[in-house]
């Protein structure tokens, strides 16, 4: 098993290695990213990135268009106890989250915090795994309580074509053109003592996860009320 490890920082050189020559090139080559709103990234300083999930290919292909950042991602403890997988991730660096330990969930949380507050941008996927059907699933409030507790914007995204390009269960990438738009930074508030509100913690995640459909133009899951 991996080493658990509340960040893992990675290497600006290897971010550029892979970036603009082992894998960069022939990502653009394959999937002839179009990208827009890349105005709304700020070009220092902390920001949180806040996308939907359809493919593998989504955590390869957003940090690719951002230009002049290196991107963060919250990624599941499980790839990085993959061998094959433990190399590029340590070398790029990220924010390991082990989705079984609520405690170490917490953790992860908090160090997301302290890297956006720090100036990194933090990519995170609210659905919390790739979407089994295509639709936008309901988000994970943990997005909501970053932005909460570092006092930093989230930048809305929605991919595009990466479903197409690299279905689930799929061994190969199928060339195909992929879609980024990123929205305009959504800055959220709380008055003293209603950061840790769950109602308000998942009215805000909700608020955008309505933006990141918009920019997607997925079709939302819808979620019932409770009985």
């Amino acid at each position: 098993m991996a080493e658990r490890r509340t960040v893992l920082n990675g290497s600006a050189v290897f971010w550029l290695f892979l970036k603009f020559v082992l894998l960069g090139p022939a990502l653009r080559l394959l999937f002839r990213p179009k990208v827009t709103g890349l105005e709304h990234i700020p070009r220092e300083g902390g920001a949180i990135i806040a996308s939907n999930h359809i493919s593998f290919l989504d955590s390869l292909l957003l940090p690719l268009v951002v230009p002049h950042r290196r991107v963060m991602f919250l990624t599941k403890t499980k790839y990085i106890d993959k061998p094959l997988l433990r190399w590029f991730l340590t070398g790029a660096g990220v924010i390991p989250v082990a989705t079984d330990d609520l405690g170490a969930a917490r953790n992860s949380v908090t160090a997301a915090v302290d890297a956006v507050r720090s100036g990194r941008l933090v990519g995170i996927f609210p659905e919390g795994t790739r979407s089994p059907d295509g639709r936008l699933h309901r988000g994970k409030t943990g997005v909501a309580r970053i932005a909460l507790a570092s006092g930093m914007p989230v930048i809305p995204a929605g991919i595009t074509g990466t479903d197409r390009a690299l279905p689930r269960g799929a061994k190969l990438p199928r060339p195909r053109a992929v879609r980024i738009v990123f929205g305009p930074p959504i800055r959220l508030a709380a008055a003293d003592g209603e950061a840790k509100d769950p109602a308000l913690t998942r009215a805000l995640t909700d608020q955008v996860m309505t933006a990141i459909r918009e920019l997607s133009g997925q079709e939302a899951v819808e979620v019932r009320p409770a009985a």
